[in-house]
């Protein structure tokens, strides 16, 4: 990956680190709310001590029917609450009965954001403790349907939204944010949103939503998260039609206009917040997303989720997948169906990983990955009129115009779906690489649900219960002759939380390929023997937070070997370290 986007460089590295760029910035948690022992007093500033009426509608300290009776004398609660006292486990256990009744997931999702809205602690301890329930709710798949709603469902501004009219005046927006010390932004322009394509302003869900998890799931505190929705307008024309569209009514800026709104939204947020805040590029078009990558990788401490963040979590389970459908990883065949951010990312990541294991360079590696789009198979021939990310993977082969054909002619061992477009997995797609595997390895990764590119059924089906399957969207147990198959879920939830966590504790100022490759091993590593035996390719998310404790590790250990952490000295112990930062949702007592 990096080989790539050196070239889109001009040879400049992640590695060569401009002298002159300062290393300022950083966070601390300056009133010790999470350096606290939960049996240790807090006091609930706002811009003042919080009490009375404000307490009660300020979620980063209310605590609804918690206050004790000593707290409700302290901050003038008496009256404002019913005289009854509910410790937060019995309030958690009477919110998930409510949240269970609602039938439809959006319903589901509006509670869990009203929530958060007016008790921070709360949301976070519902999803810290019921991940797997509520992890559907607050993300893919619902949330993308949440966007689609976006105009009609908005209550209340859950991040910052920097339009056009904004032009020169990011800086002074920035600084209209309540909190000062930001370790994390995710930003995105709404123009490629799932695989549901361009929903303008109303992208905002995917920020809110990834941000939550790096909260629930990585440790890393609500107040340093910001989410920021850059709108240039759409070329969505029902939006620009919809009389309660919440952004700018009007086509895409392109070219130069929309770079420069970019670069001074990049400028900016290292003004404010210093070299060592993390920008994580959120659903860009294709076209934007390897640009940004490139031009910020060098200078900012830039993430690209779609791309690398995908890469990672796929390549893990690829890995962990070499122990139930044996041999090594340069033994097999892969096959992309979309050659898009996320098709080329993992593709790349693999080839990174095969060169890296192999000793043989990247260029030859990537001769057994083949990738198709939409106009069939990517070979030579077509180089001259591929985009630049493509044209790494155009290999020496006659055209081949579809996907089946592919199959037939490469004959992978290894079938990725990262198209966007569902149902592209046909029964004689999966008959066909089920044919010359006994164990193929199929992943269909497109979000939501309904454009994924075969259902757990179907591909389990199809291969006569062959197939080692993981998807992006969660399917449910499938039962095939009398056997119970239940498929992994190659959720990016997995990687972004604990590689952010890393990223933040090392006190790193730039993304390299190597830490991508690390947090891959990592994840791989947290399968286990019983996981194998149910068919898993990775490990349940139960135990998500020790599972991104120990990424964070991986990904902060190689930043001090690369030299890019500033943290000094460097932590003995990185696992206990990582813990010991991850912000736990407990109620804290108020002096």
């Amino acid at each position: 990956m990096e080989s790539t986007l050196k070239e889109m460089r001009d040879g400049a590295s992640v590695l060569d680190l401009d002298p002159e760029s300062t290393c300022g910035g950083g966070v601390e948690d300056v009133y010790g709310e999470d350096r606290a022992t939960e049996d240790q007093l807090v006091t609930p500033w706002t811009f003042s001590v919080a009490s009375g009426y404000s307490l009660l509608r300020d979620p980063q300290y209310n605590k609804g029917l918690a206050f004790t009776q000593n707290e409700r004398d302290s901050h003038y609660l008496r009256g404002l609450l019913p005289p009854a006292v509910a410790n937060q486990d019995l309030q958690e256990k009477k919110l998930m009965n409510n949240i269970r009744q609602y039938q439809v997931p959006l319903q589901k999702y509006m509670a869990m954001m009203d929530l958060q809205e007016r008790n921070q602690r709360l949301f976070y301890k519902l999803l810290v403790d019921n991940v797997e329930e509520l992890l559907p709710v607050v993300y893919t798949p619902t949330v993308g349907e949440a966007c689609q709603k976006y105009g009609s469902i908005f209550r209340r501004p859950q991040g910052l939204y920097i339009s056009l009219n904004e032009k020169g005046k990011i800086l002074e927006v920035l600084k209209n944010w309540p909190e000062r010390s930001i370790q994390v932004i995710v930003v995105t322009d709404g123009e490629r949103i799932l695989g549901l394509g361009d929903l303008g302003c109303q992208g905002m869900g995917i920020p809110v939503g990834k941000l939550a998890l790096y909260t629930a799931l990585g440790g890393l505190r609500p107040s340093s998260c910001l989410p920021v929705t850059i709108d240039v307008g759409t070329n969505n024309e029902e939006l620009l039609k919809n009389e309660f569209y919440i952004g700018l009514k009007q086509r895409r800026a392109t070219g130069k206009e929309y770079s420069d709104l970019l670069h001074e939204f990049m400028t900016a947020v290292k003004q404010n917040y210093g070299e060592k805040v993390l920008v994580q590029f959120e659903d860009f078009a294709n076209h934007n997303a390897f640009d940004l990558l490139a031009k910020y990788g060098t200078t900012h401490l830039v993430f690209n989720d779609d791309i690398q963040g995908t890469a990672s979590v796929v390549l893990a389970g690829v890995v962990a997948a070499l122990n139930l459908i044996g041999g090594s990883l340069n033994e097999h065949k892969f096959l992309f169906l979309g050659a898009g951010e996320a098709g080329t990312g993992i593709a790349e990541l693999i080839a990174l990983e095969v060169s890296k294991r192999t000793k043989v360079p990247v260029e030859e590696t990537r001769k057994k990955i083949w990738l198709v789009d939409s106009k069939g198979l990517i070979v030579s021939s077509r180089k001259e009129s591929l985009q630049h990310f493509k044209q790494p993977w155009a290999h020496e082969h006659e055209p081949v115009k579809d996907l089946l054909s592919a199959v037939k002619a490469i004959k992978p061992t290894v079938l990725i779906g990262s198209s966007g477009v569902g149902r592209t997995f046909t029964k004689e797609v999966i008959e066909a690489v089920s044919s010359f595997n006994e164990k193929p390895l199929i992943l269909a990764l497109s979000n939501p649900t309904s454009q994924s590119e075969c259902t757990a059924e179907e591909a389990y089906t199809w291969s006569q219960g062959g197939a080692i399957f993981a998807s992006g969207s969660p399917f449910d147990p499938v039962e095939y002759n009398g056997k119970v198959y239940v498929s992994g879920q190659a959720n990016n939830a997995y990687i972004f939380p604990g590689f952010g966590l890393g990223l933040v504790i090392s006190g790193a100022i730039r993304v390299h390929d190597d830490m991508l490759l690390a947090a891959s091993e990592a994840l791989a590593g947290q399968v286990s023997k019983e996981n194998y035996e149910k068919g898993l390719i990775y490990p349940p998310f139960t135990n998500i937070r020790k599972i991104s404790a120990n990424i964070a590790a991986s990904v902060a250990a190689k930043a001090y070997e690369l030299g890019l952490a500033t943290r000094l000295p460097r932590p003995a112990d990185l696992v206990k370290y990582a813990e010991s930062c991850m912000y736990t949702p407990n109620y804290r007592n108020y002096r």
